[in-house]
């Protein structure tokens, strides 16, 4: 095991951070001051935003079809969960890179981030990451209670998830009880109770996350291999393909069956059009397969952000059919 690197002990001059996509809003546009704890919450690379509030959409759209069509509460629920997304995203991330610093410090891709290249103090981090919170908090409990319990519920995941790469192979299955539970959220905030349906596409967000995040996890199979950090990418070595396509295929039934579930009794047009999401969604992940190369970092990045379009498609389908 190579020596734990040292953090900067004096503040280093903004350079960006190396993974961010270039010319984001962040580096260009927003205040010199604000710009290190805007990268900590990952504003400058909004897809983590996106794979966290889609799940939300799924949720909310397929609860409006299942029981007689969007209301005009609904759309509180998906403007409260896409700025809950970008909070919860925010503090989530912060949490990551307080408890991973040392780790980041070792990592080429990820040593020019705020907090091990100095640019915010740990301190600093931990309010930042507390503000984010709260005002997610004050969007929280302007649901119902069960919306409520279950939000306050999510946040075990989160806590939890940057410890699993230390101490499981399948540290994406842990992202993706986290970053999966607005699926339960989106229904409970709109039929005010749990069903089978919501807990289906849940388990289909899940799949869909070790399909990402592990195409995601092969641009650092080679530090995390030095420095004794577990993933997916690193269990399935040069040969994911046959496990890729299981949740992909995990992903797809659990997302047609959540769908069939809660459309049974409804008109056909309806299930017809939320089904068509469900393949659509699917076609796009076949697509990421075929277009895979574990062993190029930019085909992996481009095609892990990719996932928000295949997200989406599914997203709007489900809305479509909620709106008929």
């Amino acid at each position: 095991m190579p020596p734990a690197p040292q953090m900067p002990e004096t503040p280093v001059p903004d350079r960006g951070v190396v993974d961010a996509p270039q010319g984001n809003w962040v580096d260009r546009w927003a205040p010199a001051a604000t710009r290190p704890y805007l990268r900590l919450s990952r504003a400058d690379r909004p897809i983590g935003t996106w794979l966290l509030f889609l799940p939300c959409l799924w949720g909310v759209a397929l609860a409006a079809a299942a029981s007689g069509g969007l209301r005009l509460a609904d759309l509180w629920i998906v403007v409260g969960c896409a700025m809950g997304a970008f909070l919860m995203r925010g503090a989530g991330c912060t949490w990551n890179d307080i408890t991973d610093r040392k780790i980041d410090a070792a990592v080429a891709r990820t040593r020019s981030r705020p907090l091990p290249s100095g640019q915010v103090s740990l301190r600093g981090a931990a309010i930042w990451m507390l503000v984010q919170a709260a005002l997610a908090a004050m969007i929280l409990f302007t649901y119902n209670w069960a919306a409520v319990a279950l939000g306050i519920a999510a946040l075990l995941p989160v806590l939890i998830y940057p410890f699993a790469k230390r101490f499981t192979w399948w540290p994406q299955a842990f992202l993706g009880i986290a970053f999966n539970w607005g699926a339960l959220f989106g229904w409970v905030a709109h039929t005010g109770q749990l069903g089978w349906p919501p807990v289906l596409l849940y388990l289909a967000g899940i799949a869909w996350t070790l399909f990402y995040d592990t195409i995601y996890a092969y641009q650092d199979a080679e530090d995390d291999a030095l420095i004794g950090v577990k993933s997916t990418a690193r269990l399935f070595g040069q040969g994911p393909a046959g496990w890729l396509r299981g949740f992909l295929a995990a992903a797809v039934t659990l997302a047609g069956l959540a769908v069939i579930l809660a459309l049974i009794n409804g008109n056909v047009l309806t299930m017809v059009l939320a089904l068509t999401g469900v393949w659509a969604f699917g076609w796009h992940l076949a697509w990421q397969m075929r277009s895979l190369d574990i062993t190029d970092t930019a085909n992996c990045l481009r095609l892990f952000r990719s996932n928000r379009d295949a997200g989406l498609l599914l997203a709007l389908f489900l809305a479509a059919a909620a709106a008929i």
